[in-house]
């Protein structure tokens, strides 16, 4: 029986998709998918004998298991509770998006336990499992309806090249499979790239839309440090927590970038390219510490998701930022250390930029050692 396609495109309620979608695979059948890179073939971790279906239509080795197609990076904790730093760090920052991690998945707690014998077999065999957060709107709301795991794959049989339209999924394995949601060409029309994380250490097993060098540098540490206008408080932060990280690496600020270690500074009401204070600029001249070519520029969400950790002058900045992306809640500190403020200089006596350098150096100096920078040492 061929498969029945949904033309996205011409679809009057997507919301309508999602729910037949929905009830397909709560009904045990093979879905095809669009994602960003290629399209891929779906169906429950709840029916085993759909995911037995999965694999066996597919033709795969066992030695080439099925990954999980999961809605978030704050997901993945369910699959793998002891996820490394390293690991958090590329799932925030590449989902969604074309990158799958295969992660070590032997924490008594994961979700994983929980499915049939059989669907752990085809998902983790070799104690490792597969999960990505394909980047469509579509998919994405999909997940967030289903009622467990979603087993996902790329759309084609074992050796052939993936599918990247509908068309292409209909003629490949169209008579295998139940629903195809036809959107068209893939957005990239590339596989994923495939990336191995043990630890603090990464490989990549397959190259796909993103290369090693880019995901050498989601692995990299990221402070952002926050005032208002940032241009006195936060370009000296920036600087003295520069200078304090070089130090403990044993390297000097021009080599932070190398070693895997970027320190930025951000407003959150600040004007793109405005330079530093020329107090300020003077202060972090008495600390051997050269901040006359800084350029002002607001916070963005890109800088909030890759932050590792983001530090602000005052609790009003903190919540501010939480306000906005509660997902920062964690990751956001007063960088006095008692969530007191840390006053802002602007138009006040050049002693006044000093006193508060040095008391931003002294909450430094007791932050930087609480930095996991185990990888860069």
């Amino acid at each position: 029986m061929t498969a029945v396609i949904i033309d996205l495109k011409s679809s009057e309620d997507p919301r309508d998709v999602v729910h037949r979608a929905v009830e397909a695979l709560s009904a045990g059948k093979i879905i095809a998918i669009p994602t960003e890179t290629v399209y891929g073939l779906a169906a429950s971790a709840l029916h085993p004998q759909a995911v037995k279906r999965l694999g066996e239509l597919k033709g795969r080795s066992p030695d080439k298991p099925l990954a999980f197609a999961i809605k978030s990076a704050d997901d993945a904790l369910d699959y793998v509770p002891n996820m490394s730093v390293v690991a958090r760090r590329v799932a925030r920052r590449s989902w969604p998006g074309p990158i799958t991690l295969v992660l070590d998945t032997d924490h008594p707690e994961s979700v994983i336990h929980r499915l049939d014998q059989s669907v752990r077999e085809a998902t983790i065999p070799q104690g490792t499992v597969g999960l990505r957060v394909p980047d469509h709107e579509l998919t994405l709301q999909i997940m967030r309806l289903c009622a467990g795991p979603i087993v996902l794959t790329s759309a084609n049989l074992s050796g052939d090249d993936p599918a990247t339209t509908g068309a292409e999924v209909l003629e490949k394995v169209g008579e295998h499979i139940d629903l195809i949601l036809d959107d068209g060409p893939a957005k990239f029309g590339q596989p994923s790239s495939v990336v191995r994380i043990k630890g603090n250490d990464f490989k990549v097993l397959r190259t796909g839309l993103v290369d090693e060098a880019t995901i050498e540098k989601l692995t990299h540490f990221i402070a952002l440090v926050v005032c208002t206008g940032n241009t006195c408080r936060s370009p000296m932060g920036e600087g003295l927590l520069a200078q304090r990280i070089a130090d403990r690496l044993g390297s000097s600020i021009a080599s932070l970038e190398n070693k895997g270690v970027t320190v930025m500074s951000a407003g959150i009401a600040a004007m793109p390219g405005a330079p530093a204070a020329d107090q300020a600029i003077d202060v972090m001249k008495q600390f051997e510490i050269d901040i006359s070519d800084h350029q002002s520029q607001p916070i963005t969400g890109r800088l909030a998701k890759f932050a590792d950790v983001i530090l602000t002058m005052t609790n009003g900045h903190r919540q501010a930022l939480i306000s906005h992306w509660p997902m920062l809640e964690t990751r956001t500190k007063t960088i006095r250390r008692d969530g007191g403020d840390i006053g802002d200089p602007i138009g006040r006596p050049i002693a006044i930029y000093r006193s508060t350098a040095e008391q931003i150096d002294q909450q430094l100096a007791e932050w930087v050692h609480e930095f996991d920078l185990s990888r860069f040492e």
